[in-house]
């Protein structure tokens, strides 16, 4: 016999820092396009910080149904505590909508997700932050130049190229989405580098070699939702986090 869900009729809460969009924008943007009410705790002002403390605190050992989290974003669901940005979006994807219940086509989604984290989140980070998470970008902008280049020149085209030969295989489907003629949660999986790298991005834009991927990026931004999102005050601005502009990282 099926255990019953008792996270069905549970209010979705994300647990993630005031002030930035950060990863837990991509667990908003879920949410956001899918039209399911959430609470945020980086709207509520300075219970924030102590919320994310809490769930982290080295003393905090989880309970008899979860484990401990490391780090956010962090998802509350009814009894369930989940963290981990693709792990939280493959748990929210089905259920809203987005993605396959189950099925091989559920992990190929989420084989994208993991490549797209990776490659316009994880990596971006890494571009001022390149010798030491816990320092200060002004303590390692030697570094972070080098890196930025690299990432620039070598990693960014690699990561479009990759993304543009996904829109350009038939299991892509009808429409510029990237799986199966039809918007998932794959999709909102690009945003944030072009605050980071303005000239790099317009100059591939500018290519027409990844005609594709800019579709995407622009009608995900006019899906009726993610639009309003985007021109409310929910939405946090670019600062202080993965996604930084350092106009000096793109100086030749």
């Amino acid at each position: 016999m099926a255990t019953p869900d008792k996270t069905s009729d549970a209010p979705y809460e994300l647990i993630y820092w005031p002030g930035i969009p950060g990863r837990g924008e991509f667990v908003r943007l879920l949410f956001e396009e899918a039209g399911v009410s959430y609470t945020d705790t980086a709207k509520s002002g300075a219970g924030a910080v102590p919320a994310i403390m809490g769930y982290t605190n080295a003393k905090n050992k989880g309970d008899a149904s979860n484990i401990p989290v490391f780090a956010p974003p962090i998802l509350k669901h009814g009894d369930l505590i989940l963290s981990q940005t693709p792990n939280i979006l493959l748990y929210l994807a089905p259920r809203l909508g987005l993605a396959p219940k189950e099925g091989d086509d559920l992990y190929k989604l989420n084989q994208i997700v993991l490549t797209l984290l990776d490659g316009f989140s994880n990596e971006v980070h890494e571009t001022h932050h390149p010798v030491a998470v816990g320092a200060y970008y002004e303590d390692q902008k030697p570094e972070a130049k080098r890196r930025a280049k690299s990432f620039v020149d070598e990693r960014l085209p690699k990561f479009l190229s990759y993304v543009q030969r996904i829109l350009d295989g038939e299991a892509s489907g009808d429409g510029p989405w990237l799986h199966g003629g039809k918007l998932t949660y794959a999709d909102l999986g690009i945003h944030g580098t072009e605050h980071a790298f303005p000239k790099a991005i317009q100059q591939m834009r500018s290519s027409g070699n990844y005609n594709g991927v800019f579709e995407l990026y622009e009608a995900v931004k006019e899906r009726p939702n993610i639009k309003a999102y985007l021109a409310s005050d929910r939405r946090a601005t670019y600062s202080d986090g993965i996604w930084r502009h350092y106009p000096e990282l793109e100086e030749d």
